[in-house]
């Protein structure tokens, strides 16, 4: 929540990450956040989320930059390249305008692979 613009992000869940969650709830059982900070009634800092993400890019030893914000990138990026239309991409990622939502189409090398012609796919 309060991200860019003070717009809520909600991104769905595969039921293999929420099964993952479920176990985790059960062993740890947080109060009020899901993942809490230094204390229960607090949620994690954004600079705790960053550097959790940053020892994750050391652990897995990728060598690019990547953030927080490159999870966003990468969700919307697998979401064009899996063949979802802009406009159902824009609308899970909170854009006011679709030409936003563009950036991500940029990564995308369709080249023309795999394209049939309107006029075979009668």
């Amino acid at each position: 929540t309060h991200g860019k613009g003070h717009k809520e992000r909600v991104v769905p869940a595969s039921p293999r990450l929420l099964g993952e969650l479920r176990e985790y709830w059960k062993l740890r059982r947080p109060g009020n956040y899901l993942f809490p900070g230094r204390t229960a009634d607090v949620p994690l800092s954004t600079a705790t989320v960053q550097k959790a993400c940053k020892l994750a890019v050391a652990q897995a030893r990728i060598h690019k930059a990547a953030t927080p914000h490159t999870l966003r990138h990468s969700f919307a990026t697998h979401l064009l390249e899996d063949g979802y239309d802009i406009r159902t991409v824009q609308e899970l990622l909170g854009h006011a305008d679709v030409k936003t939502t563009m950036i991500y189409t940029h990564v995308l090398n369709k080249g023309g692979k795999g394209v049939i012609s309107p006029l075979d796919n009668r």
